[in-house]
C-alpha cells in the first residue's frame, strides 16, 4: 500500500510544537498526524527541525529578468544600460553575465535558461556538509569526539590551531547537525554516545513540563509588604547568594533594608538549601 504523503504545513506544525518543548506524541496529535509518523520524523532528523524552504526574493534575479538580459545583450546593449532598464545595480548585471557566460564570448553566449538552471542548482539546500567534503577535518573531529571533547571545545581548538587555514574551521552547531542528522552523511551516528549528554536524538532546550529553576511555594518579591518596600521599619533582611567560578566557592549576603547593614556569610563546603 503506498505511503500517504504528509502536507509540509502539517509537519511544520509538528516541528513548531516540538521546538516549544511539547512531547512528540502530543505534538503529533495536535498536528493531526499519526504518532508513528512523528516518531519516524524525529528519528530520521535526529530531533533537528528541518529548515523551511526559502521563499522567493526580489534580491535575486528572476527568469524573466535573465531573459531580458539575454535579449538586450544580443541587441548590443551594455551592462550599464541593461541595469538601468531593469532597475538593477550595474554590478549585479556585470556579475550575472560573468558568472554564466562562456569564456569565448560574453555577449552572444549568455543563455537565460542555462543561467537560471545554474542559479537554482547553486541555491539548493542543504548543501554538502563541510565535514563531508573535507576528509582531513572530518577525521580530526571524529578523533576529538572519541576523546570526549565537546563540540564547543573542538570548534575553539581547531580555530586556534589552524588560524591560517579556514577550511579547517567548523562551528559547534555544524558538528551537532552532522551527528544528529544522518542524511548529511558526515559523522558516524555512534559518536553521539561520546557527547556528554549521550543522546541519539536532539531535544528542545526547554520543555513545557520542565520545573527547572522553580522554587516550591515561592513568594514573588512584588508581594512583600509595603513596610518592607519603603524601608521605614528596621528588622527586615534581604538575602542573596554570590557563587564563584565553576561553583567552587560561595558567599551568602544579608542586608538589613532600613540601615543597609551588610553581613557576609562564608560558605566553605556547599551552598545548598540546608546550609
Amino acid at each position: 500500500m503506498p505511503r500517504r504523503l504528509i502536507d509540509a504545513s502539517v509537519m511544520e506544525v509538528f516541528w513548531r510544537l516540538r521546538g516549544a518543548g511539547v512531547s512528540y506524541p502530543v505534538a503529533a496529535d495536535r498536528a493531526g498526524i499519526a504518532r508513528s509518523t512523528g516518531r519516524g520524523a524525529l528519528i530520521a532528523r535526529g530531533g533537528v527541525r528541518p529548515r523551511p524552504p526559502r521563499p522567493g526574493s526580489g534580491r535575486f534575479l528572476s527568469f524573466a529578468e535573465r531573459e531580458e538580459i539575454a535579449l538586450r545583450l544580443a541587441a548590443g546593449l551594455s551592462p550599464a544600460v541593461i541595469a538601468r532598464g531593469l532597475g538593477r545595480h550595474r554590478s549585479t548585471i556585470t556579475r550575472e553575465i560573468a558568472r554564466h557566460r562562456r569564456a569565448h564570448d560574453a555577449r552572444l553566449d549568455y543563455r537565460a535558461s542555462r543561467a537560471q538552471w545554474r542559479a537554482e542548482h547553486n541555491a539548493r539546500r542543504p548543501k554538502p556538509a563541510k565535514l563531508v567534503v573535507n576528509a582531513e577535518l572530518r577525521e580530526r573531529v571524529q578523533a576529538m569526539l572519541g576523546d570526549r571533547w565537546s563540540p564547543e571545545q573542538i570548534a575553539a581548538t581547531l580555530r586556534a590551531e589552524f588560524a591560517d587555514r579556514p577550511e579547517m574551521h567548523v562551528s559547534h552547531e555544524t558538528i551537532y547537525q552532522s551527528l544528529y542528522v544522518q542524511s548529511r552523511g558526515a559523522l558516524r551516528r555512534e559518536l553521539t554516545a561520546c557527547l556528554r549528554t549521550g543522546r541519539a536524538i536532539r531535544r528542545p532546550k526547554r520543555r513545557t513540563d520542565e520545573r527547572r529553576g522553580q522554587i516550591p511555594d515561592m513568594v514573588m518579591i512584588s508581594q512583600r509588604p509595603a513596610e518592607v518596600e519603603d524601608r521605614a521599619v528596621p528588622g527586615h533582611w534581604e538575602g542573596d547568594l554570590i557563587i564563584g567560578r565553576n561553583s567552587a566557592s560561595a558567599i551568602g549576603t544579608l542586608v538589613e533594608r532600613a540601615t543597609r547593614y551588610v553581613m557576609l556569610l562564608h560558605l566553605p563546603d556547599d551552598h545548598g538549601a540546608a546550609t
